[in-house]
């Protein structure tokens, strides 16, 4: 035990008013006496509203002496009357040093402990911490209850600081220091699956392509032009990676941007599956000859070709050699291919999996010489 700990100890063994009451309190609980109880605890913290101990040591003492010996009925009854206490009057309830009831091997322990910790109400534990040590700043527990709750609240890094708060008043403590390796290790953990999470959750091609629409708007000659294509392609690219995120695969085709101006057919595909494309090289020369025919009759302005890796036996284009050579990993992934009479574009959007979790990267440009999928389907 801390020094600090030995004078909160020995204060606790004086007979104020405040402990006093404390004690009566105390036996009315053990009585089952709950408002009696809370009324005289509530007066023992106003005769001496400065004494950090009666925040924490009240509730605990009560916790340990009773509930143990009641019924798991009782104990949760119990638990809700301190939870009641703690509403009125800004106490924390400590569950966490209540030991496991004789009795208890009737009650399902999950059933148990969802009562146990649907009952604690964190917000007011992390007062109760922030109000103990505000009145003794040098008592390590304090710092250490903080910890505690704000690691329930997976607010680790700031669980860290307070127990390195709590290390400082007893740099002694194996457990703090225990604690902190490992919250460390939380909180980074924690830090890396935010980090994904908002990879995955905010997908905004126009931003990460944001240097193509320049590019655009200059070799279609107008800025309505440009920004055609170019909210073409980030729509297209946009949809299949939150796709291949929520399922992990996309479906090989092409969707086409018809001209608006021009006449067809009512039932122009604007989308044609090209999976089977990619079995030979006599299937992709059939395949397309059928792409370019059909970019003539729709009148359009552009095609995406979007494929995934995993379906092409021809042409493998990331086993290639010398200035052909593969420079984005062995990884999972898909191509994408934009072809039109003035433009064309080709990126590999990699994907890994990660904790369980499908992320996509962002898209990687490929050189159309060395790594095309497809040859120019626009004369």
């Amino acid at each position: 035990m801390s020094s600090a700990e030995n004078v909160a100890a020995n204060e606790s063994d004086i007979k104020t008013p405040a402990n006093s009451l404390k004690d009566q309190g105390n036996a009315h609980f053990k009585a089952g006496n709950y408002l009696k109880a809370a009324a005289v605890y509530t007066q023992a913290i106003k005769a001496d509203p400065s004494n950090a101990t009666l925040y924490r040591v009240v509730l605990r003492e009560t916790c340990s002496s009773w509930i143990p010996n009641t019924r798991p009925t009782g104990q949760i009854r119990a638990i809700k009357q301190l939870t009641s206490i703690n509403t009125q009057h800004g106490i924390a309830v400590d569950t966490e040093n209540i030991p496991p009831s004789s009795s208890a091997h009737n009650q399902p322990p999950s059933n148990r402990s969802a009562a146990f910790l649907n009952l604690v109400k964190l917000s007011k534990a992390l007062a109760d911490a922030e109000t103990t040590i505000k009145l003794n700043p040098t008592w390590e527990k304090g710092y250490f209850r903080k910890g505690c709750v704000l690691e329930a609240m997976e607010r680790y890094d700031e669980a860290v600081a307070a127990f390195r708060d709590a290390l400082q008043q007893n740099p002694q403590s194996t457990e703090v220091a225990t604690k902190i390796k490992r919250l460390s290790l939380l909180a980074r953990d924690k830090k890396r699956a935010q980090e994904k999470q908002a990879i995955r959750s905010n997908v905004n091609m126009a931003k990460t392509l944001e240097n193509l629409k320049s590019e655009l708007v200059q070799k279609f000659g107008s800025e309505a032009g440009g920004e055609e294509i170019f909210t073409f392609i980030t729509d297209i690219i946009e949809a299949e990676v939150k796709q291949w995120h929520a399922n992990g695969h996309v479906d090989a085709r092409v969707t086409y941007l018809f001209d608006k101006a021009k006449d067809r057919s009512d039932d122009a595909a604007m989308i044609v599956n090209v999976e089977k494309a990619f079995e030979s090289p006599d299937t992709l020369t059939s395949c397309v000859s059928f792409l370019r025919q059909h970019a003539v009759d729709t009148s359009s302005k552009a095609a995406c070709l979007v494929v995934p890796k995993k379906v092409i036996s021809f042409p493998q284009v990331w086993k290639g050699q010398g200035i052909r050579k593969w420079k984005h990993g062995q990884g999972d992934g898909f191509f994408v291919q934009l072809e039109s009479s003035k433009v064309r574009k080709l990126w590999f959007v990699p994907s890994s999996i990660e904790k369980g979790q499908t992320l996509c990267r962002d898209p990687e440009a490929l050189d159309l010489d060395a790594h095309a999928v497809l040859p120019p389907l626009f004369r």
